[in-house]
C-alpha cells in the first residue's frame, strides 16, 4: 500500500478527530507561510503568493466545513499544506 493510501484510510477511519486537527494544523501552516512571504516586501508578486496561501487554505477548511467527501477534503488539505510549506521553502532560502 502507498504512504498516500494509508494515511487516507487512517484519516478516513477517524475522520471527525482528523478533520479538526487538519483545520487547526493546516491554518497554522498557512498562517506561518503568510507571514514569511510578508516578511520579503509587500510587491505584486508576494500579493500573488499571499493570495494562493489564503485561496487555499479556504478552500481546505470550506472543504470540511460543507461535508464534502472524504477523499476532496483529504486532497485539498494535503494541497494546502503543499503548498503552505512550498512557499514557507521559497520565501526562507530562494527570495
Amino acid at each position: 500500500m502507498t504512504l498516500y493510501q494509508t494515511t487516507f484510510d487512517i484519516f478516513n477511519r477517524n475522520y471527525m478527530g482528523s478533520a479538526a486537527m487538519a483545520v487547526i494544523g493546516q491554518s497554522c501552516l498557512g498562517g506561518a507561510a503568510a507571514m514569511y512571504v510578508l516578511a520579503n516586501g509587500t510587491s505584486i508578486l508576494q500579493m500573488i503568493q499571499l493570495g494562493i496561501i489564503v485561496l487555499a487554505c479556504v478552500f481546505a477548511n470550506t472543504s470540511i466545513l460543507a461535508q464534502m467527501k472524504h477523499k476532496v477534503v483529504f486532497n485539498l488539505i494535503m494541497l494546502s499544506a503543499s503548498l503552505s510549506l512550498f512557499f514557507i521553502l521559497l520565501n526562507s532560502f530562494i527570495l
